[in-house]
């Protein structure tokens, strides 16, 4: 492989400089139509577009179309965090070291990296490998409108390699928990406080009794954790307060614990603490826990057998961020994600990109590729 960091630096450019947050689907439309045209320019390569509803669009890309099993799936997302505005107020810059801009390393050079690698494989390795590349819109606010597209493909998958970025210290991650959202919503019944405080139903008295509870179910031992992160309600300190509403946030190792705590919380709907007041619940994101099993370690092995090779120091994390590596893990396919390059700074201004991972990291993911093929 003859690489240019000038040439990919140029290339990776318009894919930060474009407003792509979450469900702005102009901007995704853009992402995608990029993507799909460095595909149409190398040969045997198939690409899909998915309608993923609201969200927009996700490119399904293929090498063999018509074969019923996948030997390797690799997963990317081309959403952002970053409201309209971002990408005039902080285009990409780079100095010797790193590249800045939104997305950069979350995780537009991660899809630019399986371009070139699947530029840059021997046409013998694609010729044995039956390839699956899934590029979706929504991963930044948990796949809500891609997970059903993502799992059908990766139910006939052998492997499955997501490329977010590596960590700032190149561990690559082989377990991520599982995280649940929520919109707890109280309706009870207005009064005036001075006058006829008896007559109302306080919400947030409701909403206070349910933190107490939610907090509760945490258990730090196992890693099941919730936290009532946003709150908000009533009208004025002089009206007994009619509504409330509460977001909460759950991460878990244990998919079994959390099936507990989603139980748990369904059953207090039923049975508010303060009689006259009713409550409503939204699961708003889901992703399972990813955890290695046996058919997973040995895909380890054989990413740390490419990365000694290329003499490309590397470790395993377990994280609490969730991805699509999640969803695919539920299935039982071997999963590994942090196959982009080496980056920090997420979901802030600080995001970089390390421009010296960039090279070692195309060549590993080519190596585990070629391996794979034997």
């Amino acid at each position: 492989m003859n690489f240019s960091l000038n040439e990919y630096l140029e290339e990776l450019r318009p894919l930060i400089d474009v407003d792509c947050g979450t469900y702005t689907v102009e901007g995704i439309e853009f992402i995608a139509t990029q993507f799909e045209a460095k595909f149409a320019e190398m040969t045997g390569w198939s690409v899909k577009r998915v309608d993923c509803g609201k969200a927009g669009l996700g490119l399904e890309i293929r090498n063999k179309p018509e074969a019923d099993v996948i030997d390797v799936m690799m997963i990317g997302h081309m959403d952002t965090v970053f409201p309209v505005g971002t990408a005039a107020a902080r285009p990409m810059t780079n100095d010797a070291e790193k590249a800045y801009g939104p997305g950069v390393s979350d995780m537009k050079s991660g899809l630019l990296n399986i371009v070139y690698a699947m530029r840059n494989l021997d046409q013998a390795v694609l010729d044995k490998l039956s390839i699956c590349i899934c590029m979706n819109p929504d991963e930044e606010t948990g796949s809500l409108d891609s997970v059903e597209w993502i799992q059908s493909v990766a139910k006939n998958a052998k492997n499955v390699l997501v490329a977010e970025a590596a960590r700032a210290d190149g561990g690559l991650v082989k377990a991520r928990k599982g995280m649940a959202g929520y919109k707890i919503t109280f309706k009870g019944v207005a009064a005036h406080a001075g006058n006829e405080p008896e007559n109302g139903r306080s919400a947030i008295t409701e909403m206070a009794n349910w933190i107490l509870a939610i907090n509760a179910m945490t258990n730090f031992e196992s890693g099941t954790t919730l936290n009532v992160g946003v709150v908000s309600g009533g009208a004025g300190a002089n009206i007994v307060p009619e509504h409330a509403q509460a977001v909460i946030d759950v991460r878990f190792w244990s998919n079994e614990e959390y099936d507990d705590v989603d139980t748990k919380l369904r059953a207090m709907l039923d049975t508010p603490y303060v009689d006259g007041v009713s409550i409503t619940m939204e699961r708003e994101s889901y992703k399972p826990s990813m955890v290695a099993g046996p058919l997973t370690e040995a895909l380890m092995a054989l990413v740390e057998e490419s990365a000694d090779e290329l003499e490309i120091a590397i470790n395993w994390k377990e994280v609490g961020g969730g991805s699509d590596a999640n969803n695919t893990a539920i299935l039982g396919v071997p999963t590994l994600d942090g196959f982009g390059p080496v980056g920090a700074g997420f979901h802030s201004d600080q995001e970089y990109l390390l421009l010296e991972s960039i090279e070692p990291r195309i060549r590993m993911l080519m190596r585990v590729l070629e391996k794979l093929a034997k």
